[in-house]
């Protein structure tokens, strides 16, 4: 399986981004996905997870403003994220926590 992470940008606060994790592999549906991000400075941290069955969890700084949602007949999981905050600039990547496998990441920024 390898993941492919796209979407990041720079953007005003209060701004929305979508992200996108594009996975190949044929056992993605039956796996849980994760999104993380690393802010400078910083260890990196878990945002939204996304199991095989569609729960979902969220760390506490984004609930209300970010969703996490999959579509397993195109093997991508996405990340929509509105009202951002400067504090949610990082590097953005998503995991696949079975075997920690981590696809390369995405920047997003987010400043006025």
């Amino acid at each position: 399986v390898q993941l492919q992470a796209s979407g990041g940008g720079s953007v005003q606060p209060g701004g929305s981004l979508r992200l996108s994790c594009a996975a190949s592999g044929s056992t993605f549906s039956k796996n849980t996905i994760d999104w993380c991000r690393q802010a400078p400075g910083k260890q990196r941290e878990l945002v939204a997870r996304i199991g095989h069955g569609g729960s979902t969890t969220y760390a506490d700084s984004v609930k209300g403003r970010f969703t996490i949602s999959r579509d397993n007949a195109k093997n991508t999981v996405d990340l929509q994220m509105n009202s951002l905050k400067p504090e949610d600039t990082a590097v953005y990547y998503c995991r696949l926590p079975l075997n920690d496998l981590w696809g390369q990441g995405t920047q997003v920024t987010v400043s006025s």
